[in-house]
Order: structure tokens, then C-alpha cells, then sequence
């Protein structure tokens, strides 16, 4: 099913976050978005990130900063730019709105010299977290990123981690699929949770993490 812009705004896409459901193009081409529902879908467990240990100490050793929302467009920018992208131009003025009115977040991860080196960004609904993608442009960007995300959306009562889809790099951090069904009535519990992603400052490292998993190899 494809939706022109004229007929998809902010409000829409949120209703359809609630549902169940989102949107994708075909590629950055592309002018037509169609909805997406998994039969499986992909979510990351709050309780269940893995860290190795090689990430454990990166973390420890803070040679990094993060920060939530201080440049969502480069965020969105860094996720498109590969050979490949389902960011066109309808997706990225579809959730730059969706940002400007609090519903999408970014997550930065800084190198030292100011570079940003790792990112992801997706959208707040309630108690739920659907990421929507994230990139690496040093090594362990997108899963420093990953790390922090995960820590700050449990300190601010997040209690769902949409992934979406799952792949391989996912899945080694912890990523599970489950049916559709179980999905919905995961989300539908979400929904009722009135988590605020502001509502803690970003912990910087994020030691429950860390300390969470330091038994994994």
C-alpha cells in the first residue's frame, strides 16, 4: 500500500505507531512510502542487552561523549548515506515533524576531536521506543549508541525497544523476534506507560550497562 505526503502527516504516522504499523520507500528514489507489518518483529529487551567485553571497556574508558537530540538532521543524514536506503526525501520531512513536535529522538555519540562517529534515531510513543536506524562511522559507534540508548530509555520507565526487523548485528546484542500478536499486546501494554525520554539527564557512561553485562564474553 502506498500514501502520498498530502495525505501523511505527524499525527497520522503516530496512529499508525500505535497500530502496529510504519512506513518505508523502496529507496531514496523512490516518492511513494508503503506500510510495513512484520509477521515477526524484531524488539530488543530492555533487560537484555549484551555487551562484550572489548565494549564494556570502551565504555569505562569514556574516550567519547553522548548527548539526546543535539543534531537530529545529521543523525538522519549519516543513516542515509550508504549505497542502499529506504530514507527518501518523504521519510526524512515525514520525521524531522515528527522531532520538531517532541515524538522523534536522536542519539549522538562523539568522538573526541567533535567527529560524530555513531548514532541512531527513532520515534517515542508512550512507554515505547521504535527505532527506526542507526549508523557507525567508527568502530562501535552504532553499538556504543545502542549501549546508552538502551540504559537512558530504562531510566526514563521506557518499556518496549521496537527494533522493527531483526539482523545479525541485533541479534549478538540481544535483539529477539516475536510474533505479531505478542507484539501488539506488548505494545498496547506500552502505550498506557507515560515515559518521558527527558525525563533523566543522558548518564554518561551507562553503568548499569556495563555492570549488567560484564560476565559476557
Amino acid at each position: 500500500m502506498t500514501e502520498g505526503r498530502k495525505n501523511l502527516g505527524p499525527d497520522m504516522l503516530l496512529r499508525a505507531y500505535a497500530a502496529g504499523i510504519f512506513p518505508m520507500a523502496e529507496s531514496r528514489d523512490t516518492p511513494d512510502l508503503f506500510w510495513v507489518d512484520p509477521r515477526q518483529r524484531g524488539v530488543l529487551p530492555l533487560d537484555g542487552f549484551h555487551i562484550s567485553r572489548s565494549l564494556a571497556r570502551r565504555i569505562k574508558q569514556a574516550r567519547y561523549r553522548v548527548s539526546i537530540d543535539a543534531d537530529f538532521d545529521a543523525v538522519v543524514d549519516a543513516c542515509a548515506d550508504r549505497s542502499e536506503t529506504w530514507i527518501n526525501a518523504e521519510i526524512r520531512a515525514l520525521y524531522t515533524a515528527l522531532h520538531l513536535s517532541g515524538h522523534a529522538n536522536s542519539l549522538e555519540v562523539w568522538d573526541q576531536d567533535g567527529t560524530l562517529m555513531g548514532g541512531v534515531y527513532g520515534v517515542a510513543l508512550g512507554g515505547a521506543f521504535f527505532g527506526e536506524s542507526m549508523f557507525s562511522r567508527r568502530t562501535d559507534g552504532s553499538k556504543l549508541a545502542l549501549a546508552h540508548l538502551v540504559a537512558h530509555l530504562r531510566r526514563c520507565g521506557f518499556v518496549l525497544f521496537d527494533t522493527q526487523f531483526i539482523t545479525a548485528h541485533l541479534a549478538r546484542l540481544g535483539a529477539i523476534e516475536i510474533s505479531r500478536d505478542r507484539y501488539r499486546n506488548e505494545l498496547a501494554l506500552a502505550l498506557q506507560v507515560p515515559a518521558d525520554i527527558h525525563a533523566q539527564d543522558l548518564a554518561q557512561p551507562p553503568y548499569p550497562v556495563v555492570q549488567r553485562n560484564t560476565q559476557m564474553s
